[in-house]
C-alpha cells in the first residue's frame, strides 16, 4: 500500500508550494523514513530557489533523490533526518541521516541512510552534510598541526571547517566575517575572530567560504608565501573577479577548489562516501555547535518561511520541524 505525504517544491521563482507525493510500500532492501528535521542550506538552496543553476551545471548539481528539473519546478535539499519506521531490522526505530529534499516521509534504498550515533541529538544532525562538506574542506585543505590559519565566511560550512580546523594541536585558527555579530560564534567555537581589514596575514592556509569576490581577495590577501588557499564557495553562474596581478603571482599562491561530490584524492583509495557521512556524523557530538541553527519553524509554514529563510543574511542552518 502506499503513504501520503508532503514535498517543498520550487514552482518558480519566489513561488514555493507543499505537494502530495504518494509513497510506495518499501522493498525487502529499502526503508521508509519518518522525517523530524531538515536543514536548509542557505548558500545553494538561495542559488536553486532564484533559478541561477548555470546549464552547464543542471546534471552536476542534481540532489539526491530529487525530482524536477532546473530551472522549475523542482524538488530540492539534502538535509533530512527521521526514524525508520519499515526497513531491515538493525535500522528499524533507528534515527538516520539522508541526504533528501524536504519532505515527510521517503523510501529509499537502505544503504542511503545513515544511522546517528546514539549520543547525537535528531535535531543537531540536519548539520550533517555541511559536516560532510567542511570535512572534506579539511582535507583539501592539508591542515597540520600547528598552521595559522584563516577561514573566510562565517557561514555554517565556514564555521564548521574553522571549528575543526580548530581542535588540531597548536592551530592558530581564526574565522573572518564583515559581519561583526558573528564574533561571538567564533567565540563559541573555540576559535579568533576578525574582520577582513585585521584578518591575519602570512597565514598557512587560507580557506574562503564566503561566496563573494570581496571574500576571495581578501583571502588571497591573508595567504603567505607559496601558501595553499581553497576555494569552498559555489557562485552558480556568478563570475568572480580577482586581483592576480598583486600578491598572488609574486607570492606563488595555490588556489584550489573544493567540492563535496568527490573524495580528495589522498583518500579516494581507502575511502568511500559512508565512511566519510559516519565521521561527519560523529564530529557533530559537540553541543556548541547548536548554534549554528539559527532558527526553526514547522514544516507545514515553510512555503512562507522558505523565501524569507534564504533571504536573510543572518541565516546559518534553518531548521523545519515535521509533524509527529
Amino acid at each position: 500500500m502506499s503513504t501520503a505525504t508532503q514535498a517543498l517544491w520550487i514552482e518558480g521563482k519566489g513561488r514555493f508550494a507543499l505537494r502530495e507525493t504518494l509513497l510506495p510500500a518499501p522493498g525487502p532492501d529499502q526503508v521508509l523514513v519518518r522525517t523530524r528535521y531538515s536543514g536548509v542550506s542557505r548558500g545553494t538552496e538561495a542559488l536553486v530557489a532564484a533559478g541561477k543553476v548555470p546549464p552547464s551545471e543542471h546534471a552536476r548539481m542534481r540532489a539526491p533523490f530529487q525530482e524536477g528539473q532546473f530551472p522549475f519546478p523542482v524538488k530540492y535539499g539534502y538535509a533530512c533526518v527521521g526514524t525508520v519506521e519499515a526497513g531491515p531490522e538493525p535500522l528499524r526505530g533507528r534515527e538516520v541521516f539522508c541526504l533528501h529534499p524536504h519532505q515527510g516521509a521517503f523510501v529509499v534504498a537502505a544503504d542511503r541512510v545513515s544511522a546517528l550515533p546514539p549520543q547525537l541529538p535528531a535535531a543537531r544532525a540536519v548539520l550533517a552534510a555541511n559536516a560532510e562538506t567542511a570535512l572534506n574542506v579539511l582535507w583539501d585543505a592539508r591542515i597540520a598541526a600547528g598552521d595559522r590559519v584563516v577561514v573566510v565566511g562565517a557561514g555554517v560550512v565556514g564555521a564548521l571547517v574553522a571549528h575543526l580546523a580548530g581542535r588540531l594541536p597548536a592551530t592558530e585558527v581564526t574565522l573572518v566575517d564583515i559581519d561583526t555579530s558573528r564574533q561571538p560564534l567564533a567565540e563559541q567555537l573555540g576559535v579568533s575572530f576578525s574582520v577582513p581589514d585585521q584578518a591575519p596575514r602570512d597565514c598557512d592556509v587560507v580557506v574562503h567560504a564566503s561566496a563573494s569576490e570581496s571574500g576571495l581577495s581578501a583571502a588571497l590577501a591573508c595567504a603567505g608565501f607559496e601558501a595553499r588557499v581553497v576555494e569552498a564557495s559555489w557562485y552558480g553562474e556568478r563570475i568572480a573577479r580577482l586581483p592576480l596581478g598583486e600578491s598572488f603571482h609574486s607570492q606563488r599562491l595555490q588556489l584550489v577548489s573544493s567540492q563535496v561530490g568527490h573524495l580528495p584524492p589522498a583518500q579516494r583509495a581507502r575511502w568511500d562516501y559512508a565512511r566519510r557521512m559516519a565521521t561527519a556524523l560523529s564530529l557533530l557530538d559537540d553541543p556548541r555547535l547548536d548554534a549554528l541553527i539559527s532558527g526553526e519553524t514547522p514544516f507545514q509554514d515553510a512555503p512562507n518561511d522558505y523565501p524569507t529563510v534564504l533571504a536573510h543574511a543572518g541565516t546559518l542552518c534553518h531548521r523545519f520541524r515535521h509533524p509527529d
